[in-house]
């Protein structure tokens, strides 16, 4: 009696843990049942393929999916090229760069505002007391920047910083609450919601904010909330030594590349975790995203985000029109160029500085999920031309 109830109990407990952390996926279809002609979409091969003999960069993968079907999904060439060579392998995980920003970030904020935790007309500096304004020289201080600034890049915060200087000032790794006095303290640039600078201090910020509110970092939160809701499992910051042999090397720096450590200095300041930059993920775990945001946000019955809040992220948000800019992710501004010529403009997406983008178009139930890692070995690999590419292809063999 006793062995038996052990058995249920372990049967439940395995059922809840398997609901929580289960991983999810798309069914397959052939491109020509969802309205797409497949025989267009094989062009993708030669123009990746081109693109690696001219070393643009190592390898890709590439996942494209329509009405809820992934129609095509490959890897390409090498996951690096130093110190030797190996295949690049469909379920490998990238660092994302700034695709962190919508898709960690930006979504954790808008959790926090459906929470009733946060205002996006909150002003920044009830979460950063020290957060300046515009000054214009021999003038009064401007308006105080919003939290609805940082998310659009128009806060007048710089696009970067110093990383030299604030580790002399702070040492590394820095410690946030130091590298946020920092950054508050900096001139801006212009007036709050005048000017769109993308900036990845404003991120920065953002996950800072993240943090004071709920008592959890922005890795904490949004695996908390969204990854493993969504069962991506291989969508994290700072990828564990389990995971290592998955993990896409990008620059080599100081003679060894870069593999699951980030790339971008100011993350790599913080120990990995930061708002611009450190979230690592497969394309497969990508393209349960994309759907989740497809769905105006759920999946296979996880809702994570509402319907008004993903019209709200992927809408130009009417006070930074001029910016081109949802909630997080790019509709047209000029670093769009992975929508290509062909999707509408509804269509929405990002991409990261290491090779990585996603564009999304709800209008045919469409995404391009494209990775690489065009840093490595020496971040000299070009990326723009062959991203609009792909985006075309995609775009004209879509036929219903």
């Amino acid at each position: 009696m006793k062995v038996s109830c052990l058995i249920l109990i372990l049967v439940i407990l395995v059922f809840f843990i398997s609901l929580e952390v289960a991983a999810q996926s798309l069914p397959s279809a052939k491109a020509d049942n969802v309205g797409m002609l497949s025989g267009h979409l094989d062009r993708l091969n030669d123009v990746i393929d081109e693109a690696i003999r001219k070393k643009e960069f190592p390898g890709a993968v590439v996942v494209i999916g329509r009405q809820g079907k992934i129609v095509f999904r490959k890897a390409f060439g090498q996951s690096q090229w130093m110190p030797e060579s190996r295949k690049m392998e469909i379920d490998m995980i990238f660092d994302l760069a700034s695709m962190t920003k919508p898709i960690a970030t930006a979504a954790s904020i808008l959790i926090l505002v459906e929470q009733g935790r946060l205002n996006l007309w909150d002003k920044v500096k009830e979460y950063l007391p020290g957060f300046v304004p515009y000054k214009k020289e021999e003038k009064s201080d401007s308006e105080d920047a919003r939290i609805w600034h940082l998310v659009t890049h128009t806060s007048g915060l710089p696009p970067y910083a110093d990383v030299g200087e604030i580790k002399k000032l702070y040492g590394s790794p820095c410690p946030r609450d130091s590298l946020m006095d920092y950054i508050s303290k900096l001139p801006k640039t212009d007036p709050p919601g005048k000017v769109f600078l993308y900036s990845c201090l404003g991120y920065i910020s953002l996950a800072y904010i993240i943090e004071k509110i709920t008592g959890m970092n922005i890795a904490e939160f949004s695996k908390k909330h969204i990854f493993n809701p969504l069962g991506m499992k291989h969508t994290l910051f700072m990828p564990p030594d389990s995971l290592y042999a998955l993990c896409v090397p990008t620059e080599v720096i100081d003679g060894k590349p870069l593999i699951g450590t980030v790339h971008d200095p100011l993350a790599r300041l913080q120990g990995g975790i930061s708002g611009n930059a450190g979230l690592f993920s497969s394309a497969d775990d990508l393209s349960v995203f994309a759907q989740m945001m497809l769905n105006k946000g759920s999946f296979q019955g996880i809702r994570i985000l509402s319907p008004l809040t993903v019209e709200r992220m992927t809408s130009v948000y009417p006070r930074a029109a001029f910016a081109g800019r949802g909630l997080g992710w790019d509709l047209d501004s000029a670093y769009s160029t992975n929508q290509g010529d062909l999707f509408g403009e509804n269509s929405y997406g990002h991409t990261g500085y290491t090779g990585t983008s996603i564009w999304i178009d709800p209008d045919t139930q469409t995404f391009i999920i494209f990775l690489t890692n065009r840093v490595h070995p020496d971040d000299k690999g070009k990326i723009l031309s062959i991203r609009s590419k792909i985006a075309n292809i995609v775009a004209a063999s879509i036929i219903e």
